[in-house]
């Protein structure tokens, strides 16, 4: 069964356990990529249904049959798996496939690690996400992909860009061949943080403002000081405004596609699959949108 969400995401089911495809790569057959939603699995309570996080307090055996759930339809098997060890920043490491099942029956021997890449069939690459951005990415001309976790600070970081520059390093990969697939996350209208955050961003994509200001000097006149504000650019940054004094949303999309740009991705080869984590709790686990009480999901990109 396939149902297509908007004109970058379709959600496909196969044994009763639903994922999301991504229109970009499905013209390359030698490719699995997908994304794990809430649904079609055996976990309970708040991590209904389809967890697929280990330390998230949830049964192990249940976490297990849900991964095992997911990769029979998805098309991988999970105990090949290759684990991240998420901690915001910007490491990419390169794995193969001694690394398979690191993470999941095996323990990992790295650490620091948020994005894999990788030139070898068979070794299925995961990133767990739940409102924070996963980018996957595909060469075709040297058969290589990489996946990628990007909060905020691995956005600002430039860890889409890392990776891209990790696989012409490795696999002699030119940016113009690799596709992009920016999957589901927290969107514009909905991503919030607080104006130093927000300064770290215009800083990277330009808005941060320096200026001089008036500033009290202890009684006995003014003295001019420099201070940092942020000034509203839409794309990237806006406040929130109303009850929100103080708050900016942050448009995460936009932000990593242009990262991605950057680092010399053709527009054309950069999809953003538009799907929100915290407006589809229908179909997602969002961390923000419940307080941090849901399950994980996860993003696999693997070359058959």
């Amino acid at each position: 069964m396939e149902r297509k969400l908007n004109n970058y995401a379709i959600l496909k089911q196969i044994e009763g356990t639903p994922w999301i495809a991504f229109s970009a790569f499905e013209r390359f057959p030698e490719l699995v990529c997908g994304f794990s939603t809430r649904l079609g699995g055996v976990s309970r309570g708040m991590f209904s249904s389809m967890n697929l996080g280990f330390r998230r307090g949830d049964a192990q055996e249940r976490v297990m049959e849900n991964y095992f759930r997911l990769g029979r339809s998805m098309g991988f098997d999970p105990e090949r798996l290759v684990f991240p060890d998420q901690v915001h920043r910007t490491v990419i490491r390169r794995a193969g496939a001694a690394d398979c099942g690191k993470g999941i029956i095996h323990e990992r021997d790295y650490t620091g690690v948020d994005g894999h890449i990788t030139d070898e069939p068979g070794v299925p690459l995961l990133i767990f996400t739940a409102d924070c951005v996963p980018v996957f990415l595909y060469d075709s001309q040297k058969r290589a992909v990489g996946a990628v976790h990007a909060g905020w600070r691995g956005t600002v970081g430039g860890i889409a860009a890392e990776a891209v520059r990790r696989m012409t390093e490795e696999f002699g990969s030119r940016p113009e061949d690799i596709a992009a697939v920016i999957g589901p996350s927290a969107g514009p209208d909905c991503y919030e943080v607080g104006e130093e955050v927000a300064c770290r961003f215009l800083e990277v994509f330009g808005g941060a403002d320096t200026r001089p200001q008036e500033a009290e000097s202890g009684g006995s006149g003014k003295e001019n000081r420099t201070e940092k504000s942020c000034i509203n650019r839409p794309e990237i940054v806006r406040p929130a405004g109303g009850e929100k004094e103080g708050k900016y949303w942050v448009n995460l999309w936009e932000a990593n596609r242009r990262m991605l740009l950057q680092a010399g991705l053709q527009e054309e080869h950069i999809a953003v699959s538009e799907l929100c984590t915290m407006c589809r709790q229908d179909l997602f686990f969002s961390h923000r949108a419940t307080g941090g009480k849901r399950g994980s999901m996860a993003g696999i990109i693997m070359l058959r």
